[in-house]
């Protein structure tokens, strides 16, 4: 099990966290000035890799981090983590800063070393498309006050963490959000998903949402394998309330039934039969990507 003497990557080199130290002045620590990704493995085989290596790469791009790393270089890094720390249920979790100026000043520096950290970590064993051993969720709901460009994945997670404790305070396990039209956008740290009359509906991509790796190989899933009417369209939360299903979305979750939404029953109150589908869908073919 990773632990404090797990081996990490840290600027080229596989160390023992114990050993692995970065710059007080490190922009990501000063300023939250980085990327970050974080990729399931299942006995080392890696779930979304190539999404997700092009959605850190769209964000370094986004911010101006110049990195000469390529998807194979972040591959051979994941698999020598896999490797140092044992096979198993891992995620592995990617992490670029601008680097360590000599001073603290807001303007992005020339001439600076991005800091590159890598680590992982145990994560629970695959969802199963099975009602009766999944975990239920339960959430609550609130306006969305974070920042706006949520589309990009930066290492400031300020905002999304504020509205975690917000759920965690209320004795549920996630927030659901929405913006000032009473339209969904995201969970603190998940993607969501509707369904209504068997349609599976998801609000669409902009600056207020994470493209998530997982929402877009269920949606991609979805559509070349399955039967179910899939739509992205705005939804008010008029109709979440109203849903047969909800679902959240994480690399880290799968696909998660919601069966409780602050306080009310979602549906029935139970996981509902288009999940199992979804789930199952998304079980025989997440490796693909």
């Amino acid at each position: 099990m990773p632990d404090k003497n797990n081996i990490v990557f840290l600027d080229g080199q596989f160390i023992a966290m114990s050993e692995a130290k970065i710059s007080p002045m490190d922009r990501g620590f000063l300023f939250g000035d980085g990327i970050y990704e974080v990729v399931p493995s299942y006995d080392a085989k890696l779930v979304g890799f190539g999404p997700h290596i092009e959605r850190m790469q769209n964000g370094l791009n986004a911010i101006g981090i110049k990195l000469d790393l390529g998807v194979d270089d972040w591959r051979d890094i994941a698999q020598t983590l896999i490797e140092k720390n044992g096979k198993g249920n891992l995620g592995l979790y990617f992490h670029v800063s601008r680097g360590a100026d000599v001073k603290r000043f807001h303007a992005y520096p020339d001439n600076i070393q991005p800091t590159v950290f890598a680590y992982a970590f145990e994560i629970p064993a695959a969802t199963k498309a099975d009602k009766s051993t999944v975990k239920q969720y339960k959430v609550a709901s609130t306006q969305d006050l974070r920042w706006k460009r949520c589309q990009i994945k930066s290492t400031s997670l300020l905002g999304n963490v504020m509205h975690f404790q917000q759920g965690q305070e209320a004795g549920v396990h996630e927030t659901i959000l929405y913006n000032e039209h009473n339209e969904l956008t995201e969970a603190s740290a998940c993607n969501v998903f509707i369904v209504k009359d068997e349609v599976v509906i998801t609000p669409p991509l902009d600056n207020q949402i994470l493209p998530g790796i997982t929402r877009n190989m269920l949606l991609d899933i979805l559509r070349k394998y399955g039967t179910l009417q899939v739509e992205e369209r705005v939804i008010n939360m008029n109709e979440v309330n109203a849903a047969d299903e909800l679902w959240l979305t994480s690399s880290s979750k799968d696909i998660a039934p919601v069966v409780e939404l602050d306080g009310q029953p979602v549906g029935n109150g139970s996981v509902g039969d288009i999940w199992q589908l979804a789930q199952s869908l998304y079980c025989a073919n997440k490796y693909n990507y």
